[in-house]
């Protein structure tokens, strides 16, 4: 866990990718998180992914009007959720994972296209030791993009 001076207790705003690619056992081209703006610890993270002409799912995704998959919106909140679970629960090096359960009330609201930031909003709603539960919020800019509830379970990788 890493915090930077100055930054309140509990919150890590210094998390650049090689850190989410310590938390997260995700890869190119399904690693969907770049870097972490903020970090509160056991409450909610603000992530950031870029969002990229070159990303293979804009090749069929659609020709002539490319936009992001609802489905990789949310896989993207369930990242950005992996690292803030792997960060509260001290999961790094534990040889756990943060598995998906369940996704409820996906609600998609604007298109994502290519040459944007993507900010990715996670809270946890509710966390046990095995079981979390979370609500996400994919924004560009001031827009909502996206609006999920989800439940992940932690377990042996």
């Amino acid at each position: 866990m890493s915090e930077e001076l100055g930054a309140p207790q509990g919150v890590i705003t210094d998390y650049d990718v090689r850190k989410v690619m310590a938390a997260l056992p995700h890869r190119y081209p399904l690693l969907l998180v770049d870097r972490v703006a903020s970090l509160t610890l056991n409450e909610r993270i603000h992530a950031v992914k870029a969002v990229s002409m070159n990303e293979q799912f804009f090749q069929g995704h659609f020709p002539g009007r490319p936009i992001m998959p609802g489905v990789l919106q949310i896989e993207a909140l369930a990242q950005a959720a992996g690292v803030l679970a792997v960060e509260s629960l001290g999961l790094a090096g534990s040889g756990k994972l943060v598995y998906f359960m369940a996704i409820e009330d996906a609600k998609f609201r604007n298109p994502v296209e290519p040459g944007v930031l993507l900010d990715l909003h996670v809270e946890f709603t509710q966390k046990r030791s095995r079981v979390c539960k979370f609500a996400g919020k994919a924004m560009i800019g001031d827009k909502v993009t996206c609006e999920v509830n989800f439940t992940a379970m932690i377990a042996d990788s």
